[in-house]
């Protein structure tokens, strides 16, 4: 080649491509072909893609059944939205630093975006922008709404903290409000108090996290939403009327065989439809009464001064001969609602002797094998180190204790009635007792009746005989003020 047809060749215009070619390159294109090609641009257009996509596969895995797993759904549903708003923020801030030259070899200058509805290159991008964005609010949309469902539902408050709430989610699942979700009794309907429940829940993931949770969870739950707006949705008070006779059954070691039967007719009251007036147990709730109370420890099973407001506002205070309140517990006045009686209306756990009872009731525990009830008791008791712990051994600590009580012959010939006693003794640790959370017999307690008086809970609280006003009326102890006997 000579030097002539050399310079030539130096001279000639650079290729252009199609798209380029007969136009002046513009903003849209410099935009859409040049973010994209910055670390922090490439970055933004692949989380996106990737999330969006296996949010569209998971989605398809959760509602078919598929995967119920639910770490697969906090994955799902919490995950993987915020990588996909993360790369959908990254994508128009990797423009603005490529415009503002903080990326090596900038091909963007400080043109403005323009569009041109003419321009059928823009009329194509404006169409591909409008329904990528319909998709992206789509799965947005419909993520959100599964992910909200999810996370309102009682499998994700008793499973993703499982160490934390297994406890009260078993206990949940046997009790009489199973079929109720847990935020219609903790959150109840409202923005306002669902605002404050995931404010709350993350303080508690916090608290999860660095394992700083209490061991047990305490009892009564501070700041828990009013009885009215939560409890009332269902059971109405104005309409409780009449009594119901209720019967408690119970054996001793020395007799498993012959019950002590105790029957009660407990006047739940209400509105007394002949009347017109509230009476019974469920005065304490009328809308035309309003019960006031300081308790002096945090458990409530002290209570300090208690008002009473009657209708046309006349108010009674009754007081407890100056007994001070423990350190560090506010004498705030708390308004007594159904909680205060029912303070375990469905997480309930078992008494311990009770449930033995129940076992030689139902003859899930053998009441002819001598010895049983008192055994099974101690081994109750027993303080296993774990769940596991105890799974392994209270079957065959009953049957040696058997052993040691009857001989090796007699629980040979009686293995199969002590092993299906040991099961049943088994299933009712379980119900009851996790080690790891410091729960156990007793650890909580309802204030149903007064039969754990002597622990401070239970109606005696206030009918003790010695709250009283400055003119010394009293709040009495008058068992028939709430049961007489059966008729």
């Amino acid at each position: 080649m000579t030097d002539l047809e050399q310079k030539e060749e130096d001279v000639k215009e650079p290729e252009v491509s199609p798209v380029e070619e007969g136009r002046e390159i513009g903003a849209w294109e410099r935009l859409l072909g040049c973010t994209w090609r910055t670390p922090l641009g490439f970055l933004g257009v692949t989380l996106t893609t990737v999330s969006i996509t296996l949010i569209v596969l998971g989605l398809i895995a959760h509602l078919s059944g598929l995967i119920s797993n639910h770490y697969f759904a906090i994955f799902i549903f919490l995950f993987l939205p915020g990588m996909m708003m993360l790369g959908l923020g990254l994508i128009p801030l990797a423009y603005y630093f490529r415009q503002k030259k903080w990326f090596k070899d900038s091909l963007l200058n400080v043109e403005h975006l323009k569009i041109d509805l003419a321009d059928k290159h823009h009329r194509k991008g404006i169409i591909l922008f409008l329904v990528l964005s319909v998709i992206n609010v789509t799965v947005l949309v419909l993520v959100a709404y599964e992910g909200y469902h999810f996370t309102d539902s009682s499998y994700f408050c008793g499973v993703v903290c499982h160490e934390v709430m297994d406890p009260e989610y078993t206990a949940y699942q046997r009790s009489p409000h199973a079929k109720v979700p847990c935020v219609s009794c903790h959150i109840g309907p409202g923005a306002d108090w669902y605002v404050r429940a995931k404010l709350s829940g993350l303080r508690q993931v916090k608290a999860v996290i660095d394992g700083e949770f209490s061991r047990p969870i305490p009892a009564p739950v501070e700041h828990l939403r009013p009885a009215r707006d939560t409890c009332e949705s269902c059971h109405w008070p104005e309409k409780f009327h009449g009594k119901r006779v209720k019967e408690f059954i119970s054996y001793t070691n020395n007799n498993q065989t012959d019950p002590n039967v105790q029957e009660v007719a407990l006047r739940i009251g209400g509105r007394n439809p002949v009347t017109n007036d509230f009476e019974g147990i469920h005065w304490h709730v009328s809308r035309d009464i309003k019960v006031e109370y300081q308790p002096l420890d945090e458990k409530r099973t002290k209570i300090g001064t208690v008002k009473v407001t009657r209708p046309g506002g006349i108010t009674e205070e009754y007081a407890l001969n100056d007994e001070p309140a423990e350190e560090g517990v506010s004498q705030e006045w708390r308004t007594m609602d159904c909680i205060d009686c029912h303070n375990r209306p469905t997480h309930v756990y078992d008494d311990l002797e009770r449930v033995v009872d129940f076992g030689l009731h139902s003859q899930k525990l053998n009441p002819e094998i001598k010895g049983i009830r008192e055994d099974s008791i101690a081994i109750l008791q027993i303080e296993y180190t774990s769940r596991d712990e105890a799974t392994e051994k209270i079957v065959g600590d009953l049957l040696e204790r058997m052993a040691k009580r009857h001989g090796a012959d007699f629980v040979a010939e009686h293995q199969k009635e002590l092993v299906i006693s040991g099961s049943y003794l088994l299933e009712v640790y379980l119900n009851n007792v996790w080690p790891k959370m410091k729960v156990t017999w007793g650890t909580y307690r309802q204030h149903l009746g007064h039969q754990n008086a002597d622990e401070g809970y239970g109606c005696f609280r206030c009918h003790d005989d010695e709250h009283k006003t400055k003119f010394g009326k009293i709040i009495r102890q008058d068992c028939n003020m709430c049961h007489d006997e059966p008729q």
